[in-house]
């Protein structure tokens, strides 16, 4: 293994970046900066047909987000580069040669078809669909009859059938009979290289000394580990950290949850801070209880042995409660200043002291920062069809009427437009009246908000201008009438 530490995370461009491979970039990132190592970004696009730019873009423009630098990237070039695959074919075609010089692979001219059809006779036989080895031995004349059959050879990696054993970080010893694999191929018929390839050269000529990923890959590092020892590379460590799963157990998906960092949290409203500790406390438990955890905290705080070996569960409740949290804990400055993403060019940004006193109001009520918009609306216009909400549970039209014209009177010649005095005044109008207190607050506040959720009446009251306050109670009134 090098002595310096380097992981990395390589993502495929094939989709926006997940919240699988999020998870896992934050683990690698943890680990290299508690041990002062380096973090470093690999793009897997050997796949043009699905391979993007645009996911690239998306994958980088998500980690910063979170704050996860990298030290080394695609376009943060070092001598380890290109880091890019698409940029390194010629790597893998030169090691893919070595191999077949060595005698540890061979040409496989068999076709899809060909292949698929032995699959289903082994599996009507009961037998496990292993590769039965039909080319390891051409002769030049069958060679020379499929080239110009117009065949096109992958290359298959010969598996020695033996016990192979590893310790993973975070799974303890495992151990697997490399004579369930068959042959496997490393470079396909195009002349480009399979996963598994590809990643055990890049590890190596980029000097990874930890290869954290998944519990999906599991069952690849025992064929990753034929590959290095074949090509005498030095092996990395491993480990395999637990899948994130929905709340019914079944495989994270955009189908039954948000998955995209960018476009499901991110232009969502989520701050980076609670994505980060939201991530952090699935599949890892701290030594400290604590609910809360900071970038810096979760540097010195991780280890993985605290890694559990049971999948996460996908928890939007407990993301929600985290970015409420979080929101809260924002100055009013700063929660202006996060909130202009989700407001553009809207007119309420250009009233500042107005603005940052309808936040004031909404900030406690917040669980994402898109909300703002439609939650600090009723502050600057005037709401309209409230009609049908007016009236309070349990109440009559009637009575709703008098619970308006009656606090209108009072809060029209009220001076102290303070919280404490509001309540007083308004608590008393609806004893006098024979009114609950609900058949007086509630109207009024959706006379002032037209919501049936909003923030408190007294604190509307008293941050909103009075006259406006009682041109809208007027308006409810003429309303009911």
């Amino acid at each position: 293994m090098n002595e310096e530490i380097r992981t990395r995370i390589a993502p495929s461009p094939t989709g926006p970046l997940h919240l699988g491979t999020a998870h896992t970039a934050l683990f690698n990132w943890l680990f290299a900066r508690q041990k002062s190592g380096k973090f470093i970004l690999r793009i897997e696009d050997t796949d043009p047909e699905r391979s993007r730019d645009e996911f690239i873009d998306d994958i980088a423009d998500g980690l910063t987000w979170l704050g996860l630098d990298w030290n080394e990237g695609p376009e943060r070039p070092d001598s380890y580069g290109p880091y890019l695959q698409s940029k390194r074919l010629k790597i893998y075609q030169k090691y893919a040669q070595e191999l077949l010089r060595t005698e540890r692979a061979y040409p496989c001219y068999c076709t899809p078809q060909e292949l698929a059809e032995e699959r289903k006779a082994q599996m009507v036989q009961g037998k496990p669909p292993l590769y039965s080895r039909r080319c390891l031995k051409l002769g030049a004349h069958e060679i020379k009859q499929f080239i110009n059959e117009g065949r096109k050879p992958a290359i298959r990696f010969i598996v020695e059938k033996k016990t192979l054993k590893f310790k993973d970080l975070v799974k303890g010893k495992m151990e697997f009979d490399t004579g369930l694999f068959g042959d496997f191929v490393i470079m396909k018929s195009d002349n480009r290289p399979t996963f598994l390839f590809a990643g055990v050269v890049d590890d190596y000529l980029m000097k990874i000394s930890h290869v954290i990923r998944g519990e999906d890959h599991l069952s690849n590092t025992p064929r990753q580990i034929l590959l290095a020892q074949g090509l005498n590379f030095t092996l990395p460590e491993y480990g395999h950290l637990p899948l994130i799963l929905n709340p019914d157990r079944s495989k994270l998906s955009k189908r039954k949850n948000p998955t995209s960092i960018t476009q499901d949290f991110c232009k969502k409203g989520y701050l980076p801070e609670a994505m980060i500790n939201f991530l952090a406390l699935m599949g890892w438990t701290a030594k400290e209880e604590k609910g809360f955890w900071a970038l810096d905290e979760l540097i010195n705080e991780f280890n993985f042995e605290d890694v559990g070996k049971s999948p996460a569960i996908f928890d939007q409740k407990k993301l929600d409660f985290l970015n409420g949290n979080y929101i809260r804990k924002l100055s009013l400055g700063e929660l202006a200043k996060r909130a202009a993403d989700f407001l553009g060019k809207n007119e309420m940004t250009k009233e500042k002291e107005k603005f940052l006193c309808a936040l004031s109001l909404v900030q406690e009520r917040l669980k994402n920062l898109s909300e703002i918009p439609e939650q600090i609306e009723f502050f600057f216009k005037r709401p309209a069809g409230f009609q049908d909400i007016l009236v309070a549970k349990g109440s009559t039209r009637e009575k709703t009427r008098l619970g308006l014209e009656e606090s209108l009177k009072y809060l029209e010649k009220e001076t102290d437009f303070g919280r404490d005095s509001l309540e007083q005044t308004l608590r008393a109008v609806a004893k006098k009246n024979n009114l609950s207190p609900g058949e007086v607050l509630w109207p009024i506040r959706v006379a002032l908000t037209g919501k049936t959720a909003s923030p408190g009446v007294f604190e509307v009251l008293e941050a909103m201008d009075k006259k406006e306050s009682l041109e809208r109670i007027k308006a409810a009134i003429d309303m009911i009438k």
